[in-house]
């Protein structure tokens, strides 16, 4: 300890027993929440006013600020977590900046300039420049990866605000090349210096935490259809029906999600890459479904400009993305040849359920529990 109360911020041991979520990262992912709920809710207004397709732009590009900047804090988080006042202060900060981000997430998804967004998801970032610049001077062996954060964080950064110079016409073309730039700053820090110290069992919880919380919105968007059925007694029905699906599709995707031992998927640098990575459609998609929920509410009140099929894929294509990200991030090398492929062929159907709308829903729920089965009766062996 120093004198004015700061310990040097060593690496974590990655093989620490007992090592689990802060009370910090939890009011951390508490904070992120907001902005998911934020995004989500406005994915459900503007698909319901016929824009699915800027809507679904719109939200990937939302969710990817808000997904990277709470990623970059966890991992950053597994190796350096000292929680001393300083770095509990630094997190404060990347809090505040969600906020921001989160105030600006109606204005950005219905096509105004990024401004706020922008703003609070560098507020985010650079917040996290200030832990890998203490990384850098308290652990020498770390400090060339630490300092090729700093670098590659701070340009892009700047680039992020240039964006804003931008002509809008030419804003869905560089905004690509900015997030292929920020993900391109992890692969070239890790393999240009020290790999930081991962805690696996810690990771592999951290993203647990944060697909707890995310399906969770789905149950309060089930919540809602059953609310709203009791005010409008002609709707109680369907209403019904719809709550009732919605918490079996969220019941099987936490099943499912959970069905298999994850920190094993954490080890080099390419595959924790692919796994990191890949949760974006993990945690996107399981964020898009209490949208579709919501949409179908609309949609069942006549307050929807949508087709059947389009109504019936806000539900089925999130879960469908969801299933199929985690059967290639963790289910897939679990199960043999056989599993696979049931397991595939019911996300498929999931899909196929949008062409018949009426039925879409419980064919969706009804493939989700196939999937469940499968998970439950396959051989746990590993594949060769």
């Amino acid at each position: 300890m120093t004198t004015i109360g700061l310990r040097r911020m060593r690496p974590r041991d990655p093989a620490e027993d007992h090592r689990a979520a802060s009370p910090l990262e939890l009011l951390f992912d508490l904070v992120f929440v907001v902005a998911v709920g934020f995004a989500a809710s406005n994915l459900h207004e503007i698909e319901t006013e016929g824009h699915v397709t800027s809507a679904i732009l719109s939200y990937a590009f939302v969710f990817f600020a808000i997904w990277w900047a709470w990623i970059n804090f966890t991992w950053f988080a597994t190796s350096f977590d000292t929680d001393d006042w300083l770095y509990r202060v630094t997190t404060f900060v990347q809090m505040a900046g969600v906020l921001v981000l989160a105030a600006g997430v109606g204005p950005a998804m219905r096509g105004e300039a990024p401004v706020v967004v922008v703003i609070g998801y560098v507020v985010m970032r650079l917040a996290l420049v200030a832990q890998w610049v203490r990384a850098a001077v308290s652990a020498p062996r770390y400090r060339s990866t630490a300092t090729t954060y700093v670098l590659g964080v701070v340009v892009v950064q700047a680039l992020w605000v240039a964006l804003l110079a931008v002509p809008p016409a030419a804003r869905p073309i560089v905004i690509p090349v900015l997030i292929l730039l920020e993900l391109l700053v992890p692969v070239v820090a890790e393999s240009r210096g020290e790999t930081t110290p991962w805690h696996t069992h810690h990771i592999a919880e951290r993203y647990s935490l944060f697909t707890l919380i995310v399906l969770g919105e789905g149950l309060v968007a089930s919540a809602n259809a059953v609310i709203d059925g009791l005010r409008h007694a002609e709707h109680l029905g369907p209403l019904l029906t719809l709550a009732a699906g919605g918490l079996v599709i969220v019941a099987g995707l936490w099943w499912i999600y959970f069905s298999r031992e994850q920190h094993e998927h954490i080890r080099g640098l390419p595959s924790a890459l692919v796994f990191g990575y890949g949760h974006y459609l993990v945690f996107a998609a399981a964020a898009a479904l209490p949208a579709g929920i919501e949409v179908a509410v609309s949609a069942d009140a006549g307050q929807a400009d949508l087709s059947h099929a389009s109504v019936a894929a806000t539900i089925a294509v999130p879960v469908a993305l969801f299933v199929g990200a985690v059967w290639a991030l963790a289910l897939r090398p679990s199960l043999a040849p056989r599993w696979n492929v049931a397991v595939v062929l019911l996300t498929l159907v999931i899909v196929a359920s949008t062409a018949v709308p009426a039925a879409s829903l419980a064919v969706t729920a009804v493939a989700v529990v196939g999937i469940v089965v499968v998970l439950e009766v396959a051989d746990r062996s590993p594949v060769a």
